[in-house]
């Protein structure tokens, strides 16, 4: 997750899904000091470069409030990563337009036996192009 992002030490992260404290202590042995867990983030402020969203054994549809609440934690520049279980190409689908219609730009993807992931950014950061 952490390369899907391309994370720095020096970026405040928010960890979200089961095991938000876990990763978050993890992140911090690996001396990603500004992480913190969804139990333990403050107030929405924008004030988060990159959010972790650890969402196996989980529903894809009880993703979507986790993801309202998300944004208000984000920056313009945030980078979301989301982790899923392995699935059908239909719920891979689902979870892309769940991501874009949020205002997400997705960069790359990852598929592994374990699950998938996708990178995305907020799409201010990749302005349309407009046709000549």
């Amino acid at each position: 997750m952490i390369t899907l992002a391309g994370c720095s030490t020096r970026q405040r992260i928010l960890v979200a899904g089961s095991k938000s404290m876990e990763l978050m202590l993890e992140l911090h042995r690996r001396r990603y000091l500004l992480a913190a867990a969804a139990g333990n983030c403050g107030r929405p402020t924008g004030q988060y470069d990159v959010a972790l969203v650890d969402w196996r054994r989980r529903t894809l549809h009880a993703l979507e409030p986790t993801m309202d609440w998300l944004m208000d934690f984000l920056s313009p520049r945030a980078v979301l990563v989301v982790w899923v279980d392995a699935q059908k190409p239909a719920a891979n689908e689902s979870l892309r337009t769940s991501v874009t219609k949020r205002g997400f730009v997705i960069v790359r993807d990852a598929v592994h036996e374990c699950g998938c992931a996708l990178s995305a950014r907020r799409s201010q950061d990749y302005p349309v192009q407009k046709a000549a």
